[in-house]
């Protein structure tokens, strides 16, 4: 779908590596400028997946032959990514002044968690800190215990990412529209809590509490995760009335009066310990088999290898084992568009072939 797109992707970590493999799956010609040094950051691969689908040029950024050389590479690009502090590629000559210079409808995307201009644009900080002052992470727990939400993925990809990623395709039709390029401030911050909206209606009509437990979707038994007999979980969130009768009426609960009450508050606790204990007496695996197929909206929480195996993956090939690493295949999916991703480059792998095609671009 981006054929004939040019992204150049300064090296980094998280959201910023992710936001450019996105844009590659989705067809574009994405060039990695890689660090010369070929250090790698503890726990990370030497071949990242997110880098797969994308070209690797190394490069010595502090260089001068080799930043004129960046230059030039970003004046052949529609689209640069970044994720460093801010200031930090203006020290490098790389800011959006010089680049948009060089390259007038260049849209320069600038991923961090802070934004370029807050109170805390300077410091440090990682997704769960982005997202706990965001107010993303406030309903992330059950009532009593402390926030706990899956590592990077509200914070780093849902909320920096995509929102990169959406800034940088709007950017892009913009340019095309227009000749002129822009800079897309893409905050971890920002996006996260723009996340919030979809709660923030449910506020409209109380139906979401600032205590944790009392809201149509934190706190219901009907709207959470239950431990089985072996010790896997099962998840549940029959919201709509008739997927929540059918609920019962799977476990035999269709004539209970206190369950027939869905949105009765001061009955969810006595409720989720009734269910608690009656998912708790089969395996996973057997309440897997006796809700498949239904509309009661339940479903076996899975680790990555379990999804690969099941029956839904056979038919979807969502996860893929490439290469030898397991890993989720492009998304959203087109009907005149097949996904065949090159695999992750080894660092400066196509070096001689960029440095090649700098002065003829397409």
């Amino acid at each position: 779908m981006l054929k004939g797109i040019r992204v150049v992707e300064i090296e980094g970590l998280g959201p910023g590596p992710f936001a450019a493999m996105q844009l590659a799956d989705l067809g574009a010609d994405v060039i990695t400028i890689h660090r010369k040094s070929g250090a790698v950051t503890p726990g990370m691969p030497e071949r990242s997946l997110l880098d797969r689908g994308k070209r690797s040029i190394a490069l010595d950024l502090k260089d001068p032959d080799d930043l004129e050389t960046a230059l030039c590479l970003i004046g052949t690009a529609d689209a640069l990514i970044e994720g460093f502090r801010p200031g930090v590629m203006e020290k490098l000559g790389l800011g959006p002044k010089p680049c948009l210079a060089r390259n007038p409808k260049l849209v320069y995307g600038r991923m961090t968690g802070w934004g370029q201009d807050s109170p805390l644009a300077d410091t440090a900080g990682h997704d769960l800190n982005y997202i706990a002052l965001s107010g993303a992470l406030w309903y992330a727990s059950h009532p009593n215990q402390p926030p706990q939400t899956p590592a990077t993925l509200v914070g780093d990809i849902g909320g920096g990412a995509m929102y990169l990623v959406a800034g940088l395709l709007a950017g892009l039709i913009n340019a095309q529209r227009t000749g002129e390029g822009t800079v897309v401030d893409a905050a971890i911050y920002d996006g996260s809590a723009h996340m919030m909206n979809l709660l923030m209606t449910m506020r409209q009509t109380g139906n979401l509490s600032d205590t944790r437990g009392e809201s149509l979707l934190d706190g219901p038994h009907w709207s959470r995760t239950y431990t089985c007999a072996d010790g896997g979980f099962i998840s549940v969130q029959c919201l709509e009335p008739k997927f929540y009768a059918q609920f019962l009426q799977i476990l035999g609960l269709a004539k209970d009066a206190e369950f027939q009450i869905q949105y009765e508050r001061t009955l969810w606790p006595d409720l989720t310990q009734r269910l608690a204990e009656i998912f708790a007496s089969q395996p996973r695996d057997h309440w897997d088999a006796v809700f498949r197929g239904t509309d009661a909206c339940v479903a076996p929480v899975l680790n990555p290898q379990e999804a690969q195996e099941h029956p839904m993956n056979t038919h979807r090939n969502t996860w893929q084992d490439i290469d030898g690493t397991l890993q989720a295949a492009a998304a959203p999916r087109f009907s005149n568009h097949q996904w065949n991703p090159r695999p992750s480059p080894t660092r400066g792998e196509h070096t001689k072939d960029i440095l090649a095609q700098i002065n003829d671009p397409r």
